[in-house]
């Protein structure tokens, strides 16, 4: 077989994928799909001049696989497209037990971004911190991988090393970092007593069973003396959306949670229940940029619901349902399918939370590895400058201090 009808039935192949892809979310009708099939021919049309014009003789599959990484990435960081062996390692990682790192990855400015770390995990022994960007893994560049295959890479055997190349503010540059994994438990929930009467919870994530805790430390804590509740869900990043809605409902008995809808996904609402709430004491919440998923929708559901006041600063912004599709050619392609609202009607992944009483993180390190930074920055500037007073947690206790009992 030629080059060239090797050529065209990829071609054509690929503008069939495309055509399935964009069926599949509702985007191509009898009626209304010119547009959809006007771009199919320039996808076409960009195939057969890369191959007729390129300086060289092009690696068509590989182009086309970039193509449809592009496509599905540019939806949202959740939606990908797998090749059939990324599909085959992905259905192996879901089946198997594995060792992990401890930290939430997402994407941001296309790469591997750290939204939070689990206290004691591998992740934090090595002293990777919330907002890293993973510029590398194992000497692949993060931008070319999705997140699925990011998530695979992390994951591996108790015992065995991921090296990774860390981007981070005030480094001039990626530093290379060596992380042992390990089986990774997520942390209690903790509580204490502070003054004024102040009782203080730390979930540092909302795993199955987390809503529970939080439950006993509520009644603990009322046990104890405590006349106000002060919620930390800073970097509180990995859990279950079902768990931040029972958490929610621990301090609601009246009131829409979140609600979930998509496209093809009819609404569902769920609403606060009498009789699982258990607390009617003055509540604040405290987030960050490294809350995310449940612990936003627990944050949304206190804040639109007047319950109490959401102080820290604005959250990552997570929070959809993914359904998988096989494809004939042994690969798959992941969709988000749906997203989690806030109650007045804001997609979480989209608008995330802003609190009430906004106070900046102490130190934003956000930083976009294909930026050139400028000035390499000097010694002490490179040095991690550690805010011991945390702002957070103090205007927290103000604003609480200010809510009768």
């Amino acid at each position: 077989m030629s080059m060239k009808i090797k050529a065209a039935i990829l071609v054509t192949s690929f503008a069939v994928l495309l055509f399935v892809v964009v069926g599949s979310m509702g985007g191509v009708h009898a009626s209304s799909s010119d547009g959809s099939y006007r771009q199919l021919q320039v996808y076409s049309e960009v195939l057969s001049r890369v191959r007729t014009e390129y300086v060289e003789e092009p690696n068509i599959p590989k182009v086309t696989d970039g193509a449809l990484h592009g496509l599905l990435e540019s939806l949202d960081s959740n939606s990908s497209y797998l090749t059939p062996d990324a599909y085959k390692a992905y259905k192996a990682r879901k089946a198997e037990g594995k060792g992990d790192i401890g930290a939430v990855i997402s994407k941001r400015f296309g790469y591997a971004a750290v939204v939070a770390v689990l206290p004691g995990s591998p992740a934090e022994k090595a002293g990777i911190e919330a907002t890293d960007i993973f510029e590398s893994i194992e000497g692949q560049s993060t931008r070319d991988l999705s997140l699925p295959e990011i998530h695979n890479l992390v994951a591996g055997a108790p015992g065995s090393t991921l090296n990774v190349q860390v981007v981070r503010a005030r480094k001039a540059e990626p530093q290379k970092v060596t992380i042992t994994r390990e089986i990774v438990g997520v942390p209690p929930v903790n509580e204490k007593m502070m003054d004024d009467v102040i009782g203080y919870i730390k979930a540092e994530a909302l795993t199955k069973g987390k809503a529970q805790e939080v439950a006993s430390k509520i009644k603990s804590l009322e046990k104890s003396g405590a006349k106000k509740i002060l919620l930390d869900l800073r970097y509180c990043a990995e859990g279950d959306e079902n768990e931040g809605i029972a958490v929610a409902n621990l301090f609601l008995n009246h009131g829409t949670i979140t609600y979930l809808q998509g496209q093809k996904y009819p609404r569902q609402a769920f609403n606060a229940e009498a009789s699982k709430a258990i607390t009617s004491l003055p509540l604040a919440v405290l987030v960050n940029r490294g809350t995310s998923g449940a612990a936003e929708i627990v944050a949304a559901a206190i804040l639109e619901n007047a319950r109490g006041d959401v102080v820290g600063d604005k959250t990552f912004g997570e929070g959809s349902v993914q359904k998988t599709l096989d494809l004939p050619d042994g690969g798959a392609v992941i969709l988000s399918v749906a997203k989690y609202y806030s109650p007045s009607g804001k997609a979480i992944q989209d608008a995330a939370v802003t609190p009430n009483v906004q106070v900046a993180d102490a130190v934003d390190d956000a930083v976009n590895p294909d930026d050139d930074g400028g000035a390499a920055p000097s010694d002490d500037e490179t040095k991690p400058q550690k805010n011991t007073v945390d702002d957070q947690l103090n205007k927290a206790v103000e604003v609480l201090k200010s809510r009768a009992s």
